[in-house]
């Protein structure tokens, strides 16, 4: 999706997904990108079913719960190898609602500071789906699922 096209929509519920239902599930997922961007990797966990699986743009096989998900974590690159994120935006939510189900589809744009040169680095657009389950015991939505897909690779020079 080119820069041009991001936009910010609310989100659209689809039939079945009462208002409620829907704010609850983007904030999960917005706040899981804010604990992101802050390092908070509890906040990014309480946000995440312990067995939740994923499917992550930097490892090849499907993640099966928290050990894998730490695993992948702690292979990847340390801070300051390759370019430095400056922020990232989830936008253009839509979400259905079963019962105690929710699917949500949303984009992911990961921004760039510009290069050590000035510059500038283009985003990284991903698409986004999400499958949340309403836990019961306190009545608040968690990720049992998560698939990223890069659409467009980011971190590179703006070409013209």
């Amino acid at each position: 999706m080119p820069e041009s096209a991001v936009s910010a929509r609310p989100a659209l519920a689809r039939p079945g997904a009462a208002p409620g239902d829907v704010a609850a599930v983007w904030s999960v997922v917005t706040g899981m990108y804010e604990a992101y961007a802050t390092g908070d990797r509890a906040q990014i966990d309480a946000r995440l079913d312990p067995e939740a699986t994923i499917w992550d743009p930097a490892a090849e096989p499907l993640l099966l719960g928290k050990p894998d998900l730490d695993r992948v974590r702690d292979e990847r690159p340390e801070s300051g190898d390759g370019p430095v994120g400056s922020g990232l935006r989830p936008y253009d939510p839509v979400v259905d609602v079963f019962g105690d189900t929710a699917v949500l589809r949303y984009w992911l744009r990961v921004a760039y500071a510009p290069g050590p040169d000035g510059t500038p680095l283009r985003p990284e657009l991903l698409r986004n789906t999400a499958v949340l389950r309403k836990d019961p015991t306190v009545g608040r939505w968690l990720i049992v699922h998560l698939h990223e897909d890069v659409r467009q690779a980011g971190g590179a020079p703006e070409t013209a």
